[in-house]
């Protein structure tokens, strides 16, 4: 069965493990949570497209065993001592470096790459149990948009292998304009967001994505575009498909709107 493809907005640093944090993200944490209930067939691993790792090309993380990285500042000692121990496995890492080289693109494998938070916060609370084998795919800088929609057709394949392609950054990305200065900018992509992904057919959304910055405050949402573009692969890798927005909050963490969204059907 084939599998759909997530964005996923992944909330700020490693907030599943401060009490506070998740008290204040109940509804993005509601909303992981229930990705595993969405689908219906069982899943054999994770393909993760974090927004925390970039490099010349697509690399591909390929250890059994991935480490943590602590891609984060001035959050308590304690988040800098977590693990998430979940394994990872060179047999899809190498399947899904073939499969980029095949189409392509620029790719590598990377043995020492580990869990970046934009990985490991968001399966954390998908699944707690850590028993899901998960594979990284880093952007490529430049953010080419086309680029990234490339990857997720060149990954498409994994959806009927049982493989989940997560996309995970933020919907709203600039931590310069947070709080109150986040609300019109925030609601205003999102809008554009909502138009683009869930009402648009399927070639006026890869032409809308080809050219996001101009869509209403694009620039004063993401001033680097790191958190978005893993969209790009999500819609690649199911670009014929309906787009659903399967979460959507508004004044998180004092002001953003945020949304997240799943392309295909459960």
């Amino acid at each position: 069965m084939k599998l759909p493809t997530y964005f996923i907005s992944h909330g700020g640093g490693p907030w599943p493990y401060m009490p506070e944090a998740r008290r204040n993200l109940q509804g993005l944490e509601k909303s992981l949570q229930d990705i595993p209930r969405q689908i219906a067939a069982p899943i054999k691993s994770v393909l993760m497209i974090s927004g925390h790792w970039e490099e010349a090309g697509f690399s591909v993380s390929s250890n059994d065993r991935p480490g943590m990285i602590y891609d984060y500042y001035g959050f308590p000692e304690h988040t800098y001592h977590i693990t998430y121990d979940a394994p990872g496995s060179p047999t899809l890492a190498r399947e899904v470096f073939s499969l980029i080289q095949a189409a392509g693109l620029p790719s590598k494998l990377d043995p020492k790459r580990g869990f970046d938070h934009g990985t490991f916060t968001p399966l954390v609370v998908m699944y707690p149990q850590a028993n899901v084998p998960v594979v990284q795919v880093s952007l490529q800088r430049g953010y080419d948009p086309l680029a990234h929609m490339a990857l997720g057709r060149a990954l498409a394949p994994l959806r009927d292998e049982g493989v989940l392609i997560v996309g995970s950054g933020l919907s709203y990305h600039n931590l310069r304009a947070m709080g109150a200065a986040a609300q019109a900018p925030s609601m205003a992509f999102d809008a554009w967001l909502q138009q683009t992904l869930v009402s648009s057919n399927p070639a006026e959304r890869l032409q809308r994505l080809a050219h996001w910055t101009l869509a209403p405050a694009a620039r004063l949402c993401h001033p680097q575009e790191d958190h978005f573009i893993p969209l790009m692969v999500a819609v690649g890798a199911a670009e014929d498909e309906v787009g659903t927005c399967y979460y959507h909050e508004n004044n998180v963490m004092g002001g953003m709107t945020v949304s997240s969204f799943r392309f295909g059907v459960g």
